[in-house]
């Protein structure tokens, strides 16, 4: 009888237990919930905190309450100088009315990111149709995106319960068959002036080179110039001195003359010399005083 008794209160403990922890939940700060009672939001102002519900009537649906990201496929779009670009495209948002979101969605999330996704392109379309290219890359973006953002956030808060914190243009691209145009037109211009610079480095490479070469001819110039000066005050300082020497013994001098003469006559033992017996080159040969 005991045991039976005690059976029946083990058996209540656990279905207690069970019962608990099929209707209690926690809902936490980084989360959103909306409660549900047969497919129809009964309630969606959950605090964080611990919450019951009624087992097999009511559904508990969860959601990230967190910033999010859209970060939809480049889409190619049409500026107002009718040229195509590849546009690139982010956006943040946080739920924002957890009931109205769910019943948007009905409670995919990835419907919603596709959704944005759609209402981004078609605002950024829309915005680029009036603006050329260089408004939209440098001269008016920053207005762009911050007109975006509060046109989709009021859109998006009424039909689809979320906040748009921010929409951001990743980048801007001009279509394949474009760029390789453009790219052609760059690289030919590029080349232009690779050559235009190459011809100018060749000009100003001669005109330093003949620079050089009449300074070279100048500075051998005024160097050989210098060098015959001193040479020739050299050679009259020489001669300066070879007279005063000779003017003090003239007849050695000249007998000294002699001897170099006979030496550079009789230097070859080929040579032949006719002159009269009687000549003044043999002077000394015939009197060493030269009488």
């Amino acid at each position: 009888m005991n045991s039976n008794k005690s059976l029946f209160v083990i058996a209540l403990v656990l279905l207690a237990l069970l019962a608990v922890s099929s209707s209690a939940f926690v809902v936490k700060e980084t989360e959103k919930a909306v409660l549900l009672r047969f497919g129809e939001v009964v309630r969606t102002d959950y605090t964080p905190g611990l919450y019951f519900k009624i087992p097999l009537v009511h559904e508990l649906r969860k959601f990230d309450a967190r910033i999010q990201t859209v970060d939809s496929q480049p889409v190619r779009m049409l500026n107002s100088e009718n040229k195509f670009m590849m546009v690139d495209s982010y956006a943040k948002f946080r739920i924002f009315d957890v009931g109205r979101f769910y019943v948007a969605t009905r409670g995919d999330e990835r419907n919603a990111v596709r959704l944005l996704a759609e209402q981004i392109n078609n605002r950024l379309r829309n915005q680029f149709g009036v603006r050329d290219l260089h408004e939209v890359v440098s001269g008016q973006r920053d207005e762009l995106m911050a007109e975006i953002t509060t046109n989709l956030n009021e859109t998006a808060q009424t039909d689809l319960g979320v906040e748009i914190v921010d929409v951001r243009v990743k980048r801007i691209d001009l279509p394949p068959e474009v760029s390789e145009s453009v790219f052609q037109r760059m690289r030919a211009g590029r080349e232009l002036e690779a050559r235009d610079h190459r011809a100018k480095g060749q000009e100003a490479s001669e005109r330093i080179r003949a620079s050089a070469d009449r300074q070279k001819v100048v500075i051998e110039s005024e160097a050989y110039r210098k060098a015959e000066e001193v040479r020739g005050e050299a050679d009259a300082e020489a001669a300066q001195i070879y007279a005063e020497a000779f003017s003090k013994n003239p007849e050695f001098y000249r007998f000294s003359r002699s001897l170099t003469a006979y030496k550079e006559s009789f230097k070859s033992k080929s040579d032949m010399l006719l002159m009269e017996p009687d000549s003044q080159f043999f002077r000394y040969l015939k009197d060493p005083s030269g009488e």
